[in-house]
C-alpha cells in the first residue's frame, strides 16, 4: 500500500508538467483520448498475458459502473485538467486540485459517515499549506474560466473517487482500471470531436517534446499510477488516498523549478511543509482507524 501511495504521491505530481508540455502542440481531448485509450488496451493486454482471459470477465453492471468511474475521473476529472492547462500553469493547477479531499470528506459526510475529528484537522492543515502556497500567484493572474475548469474537474474527480468503492465493480482491480481508462478515453474521444478539436491537427506539426510527454503519461501517468490509484481505491482508506492531493502541487512545483526555473519563494516553502504536515496527520489518523 505505501508503494502504491509512493508512486501516486511523486509520478501523478510530475503529470501536470507532462499535460502542459502535451497541448503545446497536440489538442486537449483528443490527447486525452490518445493517452488513455493507448494505456487502458496495454493494461488489459497485460492482465490477460500475466492472469489469463479470465481475469477481464466482468458483468454488464459491472461493466456500467467501471465506464461511470472512468467517465467522472478521466472525462470530467483528468479531461477537464488537461483543457484548463491550455490557460492555466501547471504548478497552479496541481494546487488548485488539492480540495479534492474537501469534497471527499464532505461526500463522506452527506451519506452518513463520520470522519474521525483528526482527519478533518489534517484536511484544514493541508488547506492552511495551500493558501499560504496559492496566496502569491492567484492575485488576479488567473483567468476566471480556467479557475471554474479546476474546481468542476476537482467535483467530478472526487465524485469518481468516492462511489467507485460503493458500486459493484470488476473483481479484477487491474481489468476495472484498464475499462475505466477505455471508457475514459472514449469519452474524451467524443468531447474532442464535438469540440472540433480535429480540423486542421497536423500530426507532423506535434513537437517532439509533446509527443515524448504523451508517451511518458501513458507508461507512468496512467499505466503506473493510474493503476495504483484504482487498487488503492478498492484496499485503502478513501481519506487516505485523497492524501495525494496535498503532496502533488509539491511535487509539481519542485518540477517547475527544476525544469522551467520558476522560483521558489519562503512562502512557497513554509506551505509545502505545511502541506506536507497536514498528509501526515491524516496518513496517521486513517491508519489507526
Amino acid at each position: 500500500m505505501w508503494a502504491a501511495l509512493a508512486v501516486v504521491y511523486v509520478v501523478w505530481g510530475s503529470t501536470y508538467l507532462g499535460i502542459r508540455i502535451v497541448v503545446e502542440t497536440m489538442p486537449p481531448f483528443l490527447s486525452a483520448a490518445a493517452r488513455f485509450v493507448t494505456a487502458g488496451l496495454l493494461l488489459a493486454g497485460l492482465v490477460a498475458w500475466r492472469q489469463g482471459p479470465a481475469a477481464l470477465r466482468a458483468t454488464p453492471r459491472q461493466l456500467a459502473s467501471a465506464a461511470l468511474v472512468g467517465l467522472l475521473l478521466l472525462v470530467g476529472g483528468n479531461g477537464l485538467v488537461v483543457l484548463a492547462e491550455t490557460s492555466v500553469p501547471s504548478g497552479l493547477t496541481a494546487l488548485l486540485i488539492a480540495v479534492v479531499p474537501v469534497w471527499v470528506v464532505l461526500l463522506r459526510t452527506a451519506t452518513g459517515d463520520r470522519p474521525r475529528r483528526a482527519t478533518f484537522g489534517g484536511v484544514l492543515l493541508g488547506l492552511a499549506g495551500l493558501l499560504v502556497l496559492t496566496a502569491p500567484g492567484l492575485s488576479g493572474t488567473m483567468k476566471l474560466g480556467g479557475l471554474a475548469t479546476v474546481v468542476a474537474a476537482t467535483l467530478m474527480w472526487s465524485a469518481g473517487s468516492f462511489w467507485s468503492a460503493r458500486i459493484p465493480m470488476p473483481a479484477n482491480p487491474f481489468a476495472a482500471s484498464a475499462y475505466e481508462m477505455a471508457a475514459g478515453g472514449l469519452g474524451c474521444l467524443v468531447l474532442g470531436l464535438v469540440r472540433g478539436e480535429q480540423h486542421g491537427l497536423d500530426p507532423a506539426a506535434v513537437s517532439g517534446r509533446s509527443w515524448a510527454a504523451l508517451a511518458y503519461l501513458v507508461v507512468f501517468g496512467s499505466l503506473v499510477a493510474f493503476t495504483a490509484y484504482a487498487w488503492l481505491l478498492h484496499t485503502a482508506p478513501l481519506s487516505l488516498v485523497a492524501t495525494y492531493a496535498y503532496v502533488n502541487p509539491v511535487v509539481a512545483v519542485l518540477l517547475g523549478w527544476l525544469v522551467l526555473d520558476e522560483p521558489v519563494s519562503a512562502s512557497i516553502l513554509l506551505g509545502g511543509a505545511v502541506v506536507v504536515a497536514g498528509v501526515c496527520v491524516v496518513v496517521s489518523t486513517e491508519r489507526r482507524h
